[in-house]
């Protein structure tokens, strides 16, 4: 037994240099290549490691049957100090890896941000000048998207520009709701007197589906809404079209 904690232990490494090797993911936005990151690395270490574990389980059973030979079924081993250290220190580098790839995409601002007072209105200190802020109002059963910066209000759609940062301030109007948009790996609640941000960078153009992921009512289920990415030319457009029906509104 004491040759087989090296083959163990250098297994171990070569499933961790497998899972730090980047795949390809195809994602709209910058938070879900983030989470599909992680999500690969993780898979790539899990699947082999299940793999072994299984094999290590149907030769145990066959190997140690009661047989002929063996009518007693398996006798207790002595302690093997060695081997029990050695799996002891490839679990911790295992947990090592997964503690580390995990930190750095859930710590990742475009993953999650946490304002130092939900209950103040102003923004972080450090969103840029250019970005695209966006004030989401959930009630019971629509969101309303604000666009403080461009005089514009609407409830159809969220719109933004692709490739630029965006900063989505996140409150309810009533009871607790739940912002979510799976494709772009967009998910933030909605809390009654808090504002809670959501920040990411589009990066695919399309019309993605929003819904709210915490049950609010009798209407939850038709609580739907949609968050169209167009080209930086679309979105100016349609600002200038939403300004345009509010004015003639107001007149």
């Amino acid at each position: 037994m004491r040759s087989v904690h090296r083959p163990v232990l250098v297994a171990t490494l070569g499933l961790l240099g497998l899972a730090a090797v980047p795949g390809v993911a195809v994602a709209s936005s910058v938070t879900d290549q983030l989470i599909q990151n992680l999500n690969q690395q993780l898979l790539y270490l899990a699947v082999p490691i299940a793999v072994l574990v299984e094999i290590i389980l149907v030769y145990t059973v066959w190997r140690f049957r009661a047989n002929g030979d063996n009518a007693d079924g398996p006798q207790p081993t002595r302690e093997n100090r060695q081997l029990e250290i050695t799996w002891t220190i490839a679990t911790a580098i295992v947990l090592l890896f997964v503690g580390t790839a995990s930190f750095h995409a859930l710590a990742h601002p475009m993953v999650s941000t946490i304002l130092d007072d939900p209950q103040s209105e102003q923004g972080p200190a450090d969103a840029p000048e250019g970005a695209i802020e966006v004030n989401v109002v959930a009630e019971q059963w629509q969101f309303t998207y604000e666009y403080p910066d461009e005089n514009v209000t609407t409830s159809e759609a969220l719109v933004l520009p692709e490739n630029q940062s965006v900063y989505i301030y996140i409150t309810s109007n009533d009871v607790v709701h739940s912002f979510h948009v799976p494709e772009l790996g967009l998910k933030q609640d909605a809390i009654p007197g808090e504002r809670h941000l959501l920040r990411t960078e589009l990066t695919g153009q399309g019309e993605y589906r929003v819904y709210c992921a915490e049950l609010c009512g009798t209407g939850h289920a038709e609580m739907l809404s949609s968050v169209e990415v167009v080209s930086e030319d679309e979105y100016e457009s349609w600002l200038d079209e939403q300004r345009s029906e509010s004015t003639g509104e107001s007149e």
